[in-house]
């Protein structure tokens, strides 16, 4: 057998060779990776793969040759590998490497993985323990043996855990905590694409994910992931097998692999699996949404493995498509084509787009959207918000240009919560902020938008909306122009995605919005401000300290209702938003000591509603929801 990972140099040129030829799932690829060293610096000059190469084998010598596919331009594309025995030469781009067998992977990767005090990791699993495929083989497997069969070695470095200081008795983590977390740790690695990814053991999300992977802007993409001990644990084989998959799978976004229903929006597009992807058996879909069958049909067929276009991404994939910390997760900020409504559809499911009229100039986009069933009853999963990626959202932008938003975190959700919708829930409703995600801000120039989106249905289908126009106006006086400076900061477009944050990375967004509360606290936007400023106040905040301690920033319940307070009583924000922040607001003088302050406001919320004239479904919904919240409120105080 040859097929392995192979190393070289030709003067101040590197060659990282990957040959699969034969071996366990052989992908009947050649690939490699080019770097060039200058004094004690190591810069990456270009990838190539051969698709399809002629292989021939004369006594102890294989050859494997053919016409390359390069990510730099060459005149010379014809590649010749020649192996015999642990070594062997491989002619590239015209230059002659002498290369030395170096592993059997394909790519080699650092694993840190740290877990905060009481998450247990999870160890492995023997696939026999429960019904699986005839002909896939029973064995145990852990997070580095499903990796290693992928073709990736994985070195996992000293387990550490996080202990928790201070005496916060929420540990569960949202996303604006998971990125200073990240932040923090990855501020120990540089700014350079390499094969190192963290792996965080959390508690649980505050929206009870299984689990996370974090993606933004700027050089720190797909190096990190978390996921949430309790949405998993459990020492049944149902739980361990559960397990492995959720570690798996999390990992593998970090490799920049989709989810199963997602790859024809990565760039370039790739083609679709059996039942628009749901029917892949792979690590990256959801067991829940695998056709046919369901859950029990996906634990039947699958063979704890990725499937073969899969496999060649991860061992052929272009070094910056595919190493951590380079190209952004699935798509560049290329052009995308608008979803098109499809030519039938018997979904009896119907998916709209509403925006309020215009935007200021600066003004965080949200929209609203509502799914709704157009007959018959329908059954379905909730998860309309776009940062759930069962629904993706296009942005055509003045200029023409089409844009896919993208959330900077990336949710997993494996368990899908059935929805009925009939003549007594006619629909349901998100609330989603788009105007900033991994590739910054969508609406940076006044004009007019088109907004079109896509909900793939609990059956596959694929619902579009029709297109929503989002009017942004030109700003009309001086202070408009300065707070539109102010809202558009990179940092600032984060926080809006995070609702807030104590991070020291987003300092200056803090400090912009800030100067917003102190110099324009008259404008109409700085509400927007208040909100952000609010919301965070309002909660606790974990930071993991460079000695890798878990201390939790009280609430600031005071802070959070000064602020959550004048922004309910604004008036300007969506009605879907405005009920987060008045049960916040609730929330805030239930930790200030006054229930009945807190019960206070939430009927005040419920009295709001009804003066707008929300219809009479939409108006019980809201009157339980103030129910629950008190009596939450109630118990946790």
């Amino acid at each position: 057998m040859i097929s392995g990972l192979y190393q070289g140099h030709d003067g101040d040129s590197t060659l990282v060779l990957r040959v699969d030829v034969d071996g366990p799932r052989p992908t009947g690829r050649v690939s490699g990776d080019l770097f060039a060293a200058s004094g004690a610096t190591v810069t990456y000059d270009g990838s190539f793969v051969l698709h399809a190469p002629v292989v021939t084998a004369e006594g102890d010598e294989t050859r494997a040759e053919g016409r390359g596919e390069f990510t730099f331009a060459t005149p010379a594309r014809d590649v010749r590998v020649t192996i015999i025995g642990d070594g062997g030469t491989a002619r590239v781009a015209g230059r002659d490497y002498p290369v030395r067998f170096t592993s059997r992977h394909f790519r080699e990767v650092v694993l840190e993985q740290d877990s905060v005090a009481g998450a247990v990791p999870f160890v492995s699993y023997h696939t026999g323990r429960l019904r699986g495929p005839d002909g896939s083989p029973a064995r145990e497997l852990n997070v580095v043996e499903a990796w290693a069969e992928a073709g990736v070695g994985m070195t996992v470095t000293e387990p550490g855990v996080i202990p928790v200081d201070g005496s916060g008795a929420d540990l569960a983590w949202d996303d604006a905590e998971l990125h200073h977390a990240m932040t923090q740790q990855f501020s120990r690695f540089g700014d350079a694409p390499a094969w190192r990814v963290w792996l965080l053991v959390a508690s649980r999300h505050v929206g009870g994910y299984r689990g996370i992977m974090f993606d933004y802007d700027d050089a720190h993409q797909r190096q990190g992931a978390a996921v949430f001990h309790d949405a998993i644990k459990g020492d049944s084989p149902e739980a361990q097998r559960a397990q492995l998959r959720t570690y798996v799978h999390e990992l593998g976004h970090a490799f920049n692999l989709l989810h199963s229903w997602q790859k024809n929006l990565a760039t370039p597009p790739q083609p679709l699996g059996p039942h628009g992807g749901f029917g892949d058996l792979s690590w990256m879909n959801y067991v829940q949404n695998y056709r046919p069958g369901g859950e029990e049909g996906y634990w039947a067929a699958f063979p704890f493995q990725f499937t073969d276009t899969e496999l060649v991404h991860v061992r052929h994939g272009f070094f910056r498509d595919v190493a951590m910390g380079a190209n952004a997760f699935g798509a560049g900020a290329a052009e995308v084509a608008p979803f098109e409504q499809p030519i039938e559809d018997h979904s009896g499911l119907a998916l709209e787009l509403r925006a309020k009229d215009p935007f200021g100039f600066g003004e965080p986009v949200v929209v609203e959207l509502k799914l709704s069933c157009t007959g018959e009853p329908r059954v379905t999963h909730g998860h309309l918000h776009p940062d759930t990626e069962f629904t993706q959202v296009t942005i055509t932008q003045p200029s023409g240009r089409t844009v896919l938003y993208r959330p900077m975190m990336r949710h997993c959700v494996d368990r899908s919560p059935e929805i009925r919708l009939d003549a007594g829930n006619p629909a349901m409703y998100r609330s989603a902020y788009i105007g900033h995600g991994r590739d910054g801000h969508y609406f940076q120039q006044p004009g007019e938008y088109r907004v079109r989106a896509q909900y793939i249905a609990a059956d596959g289908s694929h619902v579009v909306s029709p297109p929503c126009l989002v009017r942004v106006r030109y700003p009309a006086t001086d202070d408009d122009h300065r707070v539109a400076e102010l809202m558009l900061g990179e940092d600032q477009g984060k926080l809006f995605s995070l609702l807030g944050s104590d991070s020291p990375a987003l300092r200056p967004g803090n400090e912009a919005l800030d100067e917003m509360i102190d110099r324009f606290g008259q404008h109409p936007l700085s509400v927007y401000a208040r909100m952000v400023k609010g919301l965070n106040a309002e909660r606790e905040f974990k930071t993991i300290t460079a000695g890798k301690r878990l201390r939790i920033r009280p609430p600031d319940p005071k802070q959070g209702i000064e602020q959550l307070a004048r922004v309910a009583g604004a008036g300007t924000i969506d009605n879907i938003t405005l009920n987060m922040v008045m049960r916040r607001w609730a929330r805030a003088e239930a930790r200030q000591g006054d229930l009945p302050k807190a019960r206070a406001v939430l009927d005040k919320m419920v009295a709001t509603f009804q003066a707008k004239g929300v219809n009479p479904i939409i108006m019980g919904q809201i009157r339980k929801q103030a129910e629950l919240t008190s009596q939450a409120l109630s118990l946790e105080a």
